[in-house]
């Protein structure tokens, strides 16, 4: 790893600042309009919210504009997608799709794929899940299951997906599936992706219900679900090789991050009300990690601008952002005491971001694979493995 690459360039440039008002000037608008709270999360599913950022030119920024996109950089991109999670914006609706799937597409599908999905996905007219992890399978992709058999035109789909993300509310699912065995040799080969329409007969989505008692989760059953030939995405037996090509735009983002912000926020406020030399030493030692976080995950949009793939940085501010959102919440409770949270008023959302925040942390270090896997991966570009 170049650690060059985490560098002065993650500076804002001079160029970036009116773009970085415009956002915050939308945000500004929506939120005194009653669309949503910082309470509220960016993680939350709100279709409505999606168009309006979809209209703004936001979703797809990247992408050419012959696919619906505005062919800007991905600095500018970080700059929009920092600000809408800053503020608790709900954009998971259009998410995956903007974030993987595009990319995905651009680099691999073919022409019918991309002038099918991609101008509807930047207008927010469209949104996708992805069908990775499986039963008994944990973070190893390889060891999937779910088996795709060649039949007449297209392909049969038997298995089963697990911790699928708004599979419910969601049009389409970008799919892993094995479609040749696995081999001793070639562990990772074998494997395909797949673009599928939930409403395909053969298809059954069943709820999973977390810890906060939110549905967000779901279990998917194949059983003999048809897809089409032209569905494929990019070689068949080349999805492993395609998927960790996604993985720098999946790890290094601003949501490894910001999950914890807002409570970062109202406890910044709740210090100030009543300082002391303790509680402020915390708060500096969170907002300092923060600002180093920010600093690098900037870089890296930097060398994604410059052509790079810069999977081990990514994987180490994936590791490092996923511990900080478990931190924050940690620090938080250290701070405000279970008496003091019995006294919170219901105008005052720290006590309902707190509780958001230790129902949900525990998953961060397992999202987008678990730090287990994640430490192997800069363990393996570092050479000690």
């Amino acid at each position: 790893m170049n650690l060059n690459n985490f560098t002065a360039v993650a500076h804002d440039d001079e160029r970036l600042a009116p773009l970085r008002a415009e956002v915050r000037r939308f945000l500004a608008e929506e939120r005194a309009a009653g669309a949503f709270t910082r309470a509220t999360g960016w993680d939350h599913w709100d279709p409505e919210f999606s168009r309006k950022v979809g209209a703004k030119g936001w979703i797809g920024m990247t992408w050419p504009r012959r696919y619906g996109g505005q062919a800007r950089s991905s600095l500018e991109r970080f700059v929009v997608t920092e600000e809408l999670l800053a503020a608790g914006a709900p954009v998971r609706a259009h998410w995956m799709a903007d974030r993987q799937l595009g990319p995905l597409l651009l680099s691999v599908g073919t022409e019918q794929q991309k002038d099918t999905y991609l101008p509807r996905i930047a207008r927010g007219e469209i949104f996708f899940c992805y069908g990775l992890s499986e039963p008994d399978s944990g973070s190893d992709l390889a060891s999937i299951r779910t088996a795709g058999t060649k039949v007449d035109g297209g392909w049969a789909i038997i298995g089963r997906k697990v911790w699928v993300g708004y599979a419910h509310r969601a049009h389409m699912m970008n799919l892993f599936a094995r479609t040749s065995p696995r081999s001793d040799e070639d562990r990772h080969g074998g494997v395909t992706q797949f673009i599928v329409d939930l409403k395909t007969p053969g298809i059954t989505v069943r709820p999973i219900v977390n810890l906060a008692g939110e549905h967000d989760f779901n279990e998917i059953v194949f059983d003999d679900a048809f897809v089409p030939d032209d569905l494929v995405i990019g070689t068949v037996g080349n999805g492993w090789k395609q998927v960790t090509g996604e993985l720098a735009h999946e790890r290094s983002g601003p949501e490894r991050w910001l999950n914890t912000f807002s409570l970062l926020v109202h406890l910044v406020d709740r210090v100030a009300q009543h300082p002391n030399e303790r509680d402020l030493e915390k708060i500096g030692r969170l907002v300092s990690q923060l600002w180093t976080l920010r600093q690098m995950s900037f870089s890296i949009a930097t060398l994604l601008e410059q052509g790079g793939t810069p999977n081990l940085e990514a994987a180490l501010i994936k590791d490092l952002g996923t511990l900080y959102d478990q931190e924050v919440p940690a620090v938080a409770r250290q701070i405000v005491s279970e008496e003091v949270r019995a006294g919170l008023s219901e105008e005052d959302y720290l006590g309902e971001l707190l509780d958001r925040a230790l129902y949900y942390s525990p998953s961060y270090t397992i999202r987008g694979g678990t730090k287990e896997i994640i430490r192997g991966v800069i363990a393996k570009g570092l050479g000690l493995r």
